[in-house]
């Protein structure tokens, strides 16, 4: 054990974490991140949208969700050649990289014109989490010949040009050559770039829907990975761009009198992080309220309004989880339990799986069980998550707390020395 912790700390997570501070990796995360507000105000609609059930005349608020989660794809489409640009140490020409990014994007996802009446009609579809996969590739694309071409500006800085004229003729002919290539696809070979993209992803996007995706993805992103100190974000590009076109199926599949078919989604997996990653508010209560070390019950209390929240920073960093073998092995084990109950509740209909976005994971469990599954199965399923949760950390938060009652007494003894 000693020599696998020595491995992971000393060698596994370095180069883990330096691959999540590449320039295009970073810049995915960046772009997911700057979207959220978008994606929160789309889940306050869905909440809202609950009240018509029950009173009359309430407003229809759904055209918000529309126009916030529902134009994701458009906004990362201009986030991420942005964002790369920024990481590459070329932010003067950021935005148009990210204007680059939007309007080849928009002729990726295969617009109908009229030559009648000069309309041009899109698929709203592809303008949300559907258009996921194509947004990233269009960013990332996009990201990649502005980079190239900044090798061979035209206008050099010793010109006696403004600054802003020279970016506008540096730019000109990688933005010409990206919509050139979007023109040709779209327009001349009537090859449907956007449908290509998702057709080509979606063996990926079906694995990680599978019963092995969802259960090793939540295990690594939410228990192994954050317990040796690595982020969740190092894999949010591959779990959202799982999660949010299978919300957006799901939605689709209920509007079209189907029954929603993905399990690993935001939503879905909300029921299990109950007090975050790993379902630690069991842990955070028994600190706070059972421990005999003063340090733990400190740090419990210190730690439980976060994680009523869903956030554990302070307890995985506080307590400490992260590099702890005692408590790092309760929280492998819940974190791969978890998402397996997960799976085998929605597949086999106890509790219902989720049709509607709702992002605000920091909700507290019982009322996101409510929230998300609609039914009373999804609070019943949310405390029985949390029972096993205090089951699983119980022993060991008991070797634990014994071990820091020792310490503190050891540490007490060296101050009055």
């Amino acid at each position: 054990m000693n020599k696998f912790m020595g491995w992971m700390t000393d060698s596994f997570a370095p180069k883990v974490n330096k691959f999540a501070k590449n320039a295009w990796i970073a810049a995915i995360q960046e772009a997911i991140m700057a979207a959220m507000p978008m994606i929160l105000i789309g889940s306050f609609a869905t909440v809202l949208s609950l009240v018509n059930i029950y009173v009359k005349g309430f407003p229809d608020f759904s055209m918000i969700g529309t126009f916030s989660f529902g134009l994701f794809s458009i906004f990362l489409s201009y986030l991420i050649p942005n964002s790369v640009m920024k990481h590459k140490n070329h932010v003067e020409i950021s935005k148009q990289a990210g204007l680059a990014g939007l309007a080849f994007f928009l002729i990726l996802i295969y617009p109908k014109l009229n030559t009648t009446t000069g309309a041009i009609t899109f698929d709203s579809n592809s303008f949300g989490t559907g258009g996921m996969i194509a947004a990233l590739i269009a960013g990332l694309f996009v990201a990649f010949i502005m980079n190239l071409f900044t090798k061979f500006n035209f206008i050099g800085e010793d010109s006696g040009l403004p600054d802003f004229v020279a970016i506008w003729f540096n730019t000109l002919l990688p933005i010409i050559v990206i919509l050139l290539v979007g023109w040709l696809f779209t327009f001349q070979l009537h090859f449907n770039l956007y449908e290509g993209i998702n057709s080509l992803f979606s063996p990926l996007i079906n694995l990680g829907q599978s019963f092995w995706g969802l259960t090793i993805l939540m295990f690594l992103g939410f228990s192994f990975l954050y317990s040796f100190g690595i982020s969740s974000w190092v894999l949010t590009p591959v779990i959202y761009a799982i999660e949010l076109p299978g919300i957006a199926a799901n939605q689709a599949a209920v509007a079209a009198g189907q029954a929603p078919t993905n399990i690993f989604t935001v939503e879905a997996t909300t029921l299990i992080l109950i007090g975050g990653g790993g379902a630690t508010l069991a842990l955070c209560i028994m600190m706070a309220f059972l421990a005999k070390s003063s340090r733990l019950r400190m740090i419990g209390k210190a730690a439980l309004v976060p994680s009523v929240f869903n956030i554990n920073e302070p307890l995985v960093f506080g307590a400490p989880i992260a590099f702890n073998p005692i408590l790092m092995i309760p929280f492998w084990i819940t974190g791969l339990i978890t998402p397996i109950l997960l799976w085998l509740s929605m597949k086999l209909h106890l509790v219902p799986i989720p049709s509607q976005p709702f992002q605000m994971w920091y909700t507290p469990a019982p009322i996101a069980g409510w929230i998300i599954t609609k039914s009373i199965a999804g609070v019943i399923f949310v405390l029985a998550i949390f029972a096993i949760s205090w089951i699983i950390y119980y022993p060991f938060f008991k070797v634990y707390d014994k071990q820091a009652v020792q310490q503190d007494l050891e540490w007490a003894e060296d101050e009055e020395d």
